[in-house]
């Protein structure tokens, strides 16, 4: 059998819109942390200031995710399996910079939503779940 016809079409499917949630979680992370402007303009008050009161080890895990993502969905489009360790990576950090938001909800008038938290999480985490088994299939090498 030839590489192309032991790729499963899932791969292509599943790896291209992770790509691109991975890639918005990685463009609103660079864009809010370098306070562009168009971007973070559009944000309440009450949401940038609670944003840019969060704490570095926050900012490290939200970066750690959201980049881990992209890293780790580039990698499982080329069919490597670095792409488990780029998506643990990127659970950690989700897990991690997301847990201030259940532990120590922001205000009220922030409007933030935990279903959000609890939905980014375990993407990461079926990810992360779907590479294993891709490497363990023997697809990802």
């Amino acid at each position: 059998m030839t590489d192309a016809t032991k790729t499963p079409w899932r791969l292509w499917a599943i790896g291209g819109v992770a790509l691109l949630w991975n890639g918005f979680g990685a463009f609103d992370f660079a864009a809010t942390f370098t306070r562009f402007e168009p971007w973070v303009s559009q944000f309440p008050d009450a949401l940038r200031d609670y944003i840019y009161a969060l704490p570095l080890w926050n900012w490290i895990g939200w970066g750690v995710g959201a980049w881990g993502g992209v890293i780790g969905s580039a990698l499982l489009l080329m069919r490597n399996k670095l792409a488990v360790w780029a998506y643990a990576l990127s659970l950690i950090g989700a897990a991690g910079s997301n847990a201030i938001t259940l532990l120590d909800p922001p205000p009220a008038e922030v409007g933030a939503n935990p279903v959000l938290t609890i939905i980014i999480i375990g993407i990461a985490a079926l990810l992360l779940a779907y590479a294993m088994w891709l490497k363990r299939k023997g697809v990802l090498r």
